[in-house]
């Protein structure tokens, strides 16, 4: 049974495996740490979901061919997607870290830092452009390299 017929499906998946894990060096070389974490958390350098898409569409547009309607639902879904992780939840992010300054403010001048009366919000939810276009590149490269090892 040969594999070809799933390389964009393939690809796609190693290549969030691939762009979750090389976060965690990545992290350890910025901030000089070793954050086990950053394997399964989101944002970050690469973005994981950049690397999906461009491997899902690399591939399809691979197999089906880079004129067929199938890479065209695959390149609008794809640009969308990272439109939406350099955009929309990037500022979630932002605003979950105005947020929590301010709850943080808040239980200071209450004198109530011991406990805070609102749980933080998650911060790192989006990504900035260079880790779109990071995870894309690497995403593309992953399907590139699975097509010729195997188709």
């Amino acid at each position: 049974m040969s594999i070809t017929p799933y390389l964009p499906l393939i690809a796609a998946l190693i290549a969030i495996l691939v762009a979750q894990l090389v976060k965690i060096p990545i992290n350890f070389f910025t901030h000089l740490e070793i954050d086990w974490r950053r394997a399964i958390s989101t944002g970050g350098m690469p973005s994981s979901h950049s690397a999906a898409v461009a491997a899902l569409t690399t591939g399809v547009g691979m197999k089906e061919g880079f004129s067929s309607s199938l890479f065209a639902i695959a390149f609008v879904f794809g640009v969308i997607t990272m439109y939406d992780a350099a955009g929309v939840r990037r500022h979630a992010g932002t605003h979950a870290s105005l947020l929590n300054r301010i709850t943080r403010r808040l239980a200071i001048e209450q004198n109530d830092n011991q406990k805070l009366k609102y749980p933080l919000l998650k911060e790192m939810l989006g990504h900035r452009p260079i880790e779109v276009l990071a995870g894309a590149v690497l995403g593309i490269i992953i399907s590139l390299l699975l097509w010729l090892a195997f188709a």
